[in-house]
Formats: structure tokens, sequence, C-alpha cells
């Protein structure tokens, strides 16, 4: 088996990276990160677990570095299996908090970043007859969190972009899976981009009080993966959350996150103070 994890080096791309080592013998992992100490250390961390990992640095917003990435890999397994699209930042804040660059930003990364290595790998897929590729939204990418516009948006493109792709590859037995998980206890705080205090208070909060660690939503999804699942969704309360949206009326269901909204607001206007 031959993965490619984006991300790879930290937060829940190291603790997928990890999960698949221990699950799978003689497995290669590439660890693609834009930090080489951290990526170095995650191969050390693969390598003790018996997995033939190296090291690759890529920032997906480039296409040099994508097209690097997958030539490396043609050359070196002439192929992959999996392909983890889940190198990512997060943003926050108000409609007028947020900046154009900003969502400029996030667009590149969370959206087109996943676009370009998709474009790079698909073409060895489709010459090797299989593959698999697991992309990495959000929860707020199906009922989004106020005050987080930029984030919501980026992540729901990635849900349909993922729909898509089930579309297109599955003729090409090419499977695709979408990851939607809610909050858990990693570092995706230290990539945010705000204007507004109040926000990164808020995130870190969600963050500290989450219920599942990374180890346990990378579980999750190799379970899920293995049963082919393409929606995965990794929280009790989003599965919840997500059903309410899907079968509660419109009106009842924006007056009922109206409430939700205006706590919040009163939350992050009190941390301003």
């Amino acid at each position: 088996m031959r993965i490619v994890v984006t991300g790879g080096a930290t937060g829940l791309g190291k603790s997928l990276a990890i999960k698949w080592a221990e699950k799978n013998e003689k497995i290669k992992i590439c660890i693609a990160y834009v930090n080489s100490e951290r990526g170095n250390e995650t191969v050390h961390e693969l390598t003790s677990l018996g997995a033939d990992a190296f090291f690759i640095s890529c920032d997906i917003t480039s296409d040099t570095d994508v097209g690097k990435l997958a030539s490396t890999l043609r050359t070196k397994w002439e192929g992959v299996d999996y392909v983890f699209n889940n190198a990512g930042v997060a943003t926050g804040g108000s409609l007028l908090d947020e900046t154009l660059e900003q969502w400029q930003w996030v667009c590149d990364i969370n959206m087109l970043g996943m676009v370009r290595v998709s474009r790079a790998f698909l073409p060895m897929m489709k010459t090797q007859g299989h593959g698999y590729f697991v992309n990495i939204a959000s929860q707020a990418g199906l009922p989004p969190i106020p005050y987080m516009g930029s984030y919501n948006a980026m992540k729901a493109a990635v849900v349909g972009f993922s729909e898509t792709m089930k579309l297109e590859l599955a003729p090409d037995n090419i499977n695709v899976s979408v990851v939607c998980p809610s909050f858990f206890k990693t570092n995706l705080d230290e990539s945010m981009r705000s204007s507004n205090p109040a926000s990164h208070t808020m995130l870190k909060k969600l963050f500290a009080k989450a219920d599942l660690s990374k180890e346990d939503v990378a579980n999750i999804v190799y379970e899920q993966v293995m049963a082919k699942q393409f929606l995965i969704l990794t929280h009790k309360l989003g599965k919840q959350a997500y059903l309410l949206k899907k079968l509660l009326p419109s009106m009842r269901y924006i007056n009922m996150m109206l409430s939700k909204t205006k706590a919040m607001k009163k939350a992050m206007a009190k941390q301003s103070a």
C-alpha cells in the first residue's frame, strides 16, 4: 500500500499516517509538508512503526511543488493508492472582519490546494486502474459556524468538490471519501488568521472543550474508509446537527441557528471588551 498525506506532519494528517502505518504491514508513506523539521520527525515515528516512509517539502499552493510531489512518487513508487488531501488552515471573523486577502489565502490552500493535488495524482490512478482520494473537509462545511464565513465556504466547497469527484471517477475504479469532523483536540489554531482577537479565543475554547482527540478521529476515519463510506461524520453532535439541517423546515432551522448566533455574538463581544 502506497499513501501520500498532505499536511501530514502535524494534527490529523500525522495521526492518519500513524493509523495507516499501525494497521498495514509493508506500507509506504510519503509525508508532504511545508516544515522539514516536523516532516522528518514524523518520518522517524513512522519508520519506528515499520513503515517505509519519507518526507518531501511541499507547499500545496505551488504548482511546481505539487508537480514535483507527483513526479517523485511516480518515479519512486510507480503509482499511489491513497491520496489524503489533508493540508488546511483556519480563518475566522465576521463578514467585515475578514479581508479579501484572507478569503483568497484560505481559498488557495483549503480549496485550490486540494484541486492541484487531485489533478496531479489523477492521471497516475487512471493509468494503474485504481485509487482512493480522502478529502478532509469539516463539519463547518455542512451546517456552518457563525463568524467563520471564509472557512465555512471553503469546506462546503470541498464537500461539493468531493461529491463531483465521486461521480466522475467511479467509472475509473477511483474511490472518494470526504471527512467532516467537528472540533477535536489538535493544533489547527496555530495557522488561524483573524483580525478579531475574540475569534482566536473562541476557536481555542472550542478545541479545548472537544471530546475527541485527533487519534480518535483518525481511528474513525480509518474504519469508515475501509468500509468505503463516502461522507464520514466523526462526531455524534455533528451527525445530529447535519440531520437537523436536512430534516427541519428551513425557517425553523434558521430560527434555531439565529438564537445560537446571538449567544455567540454576545460571548465574542464580552471577550473583546
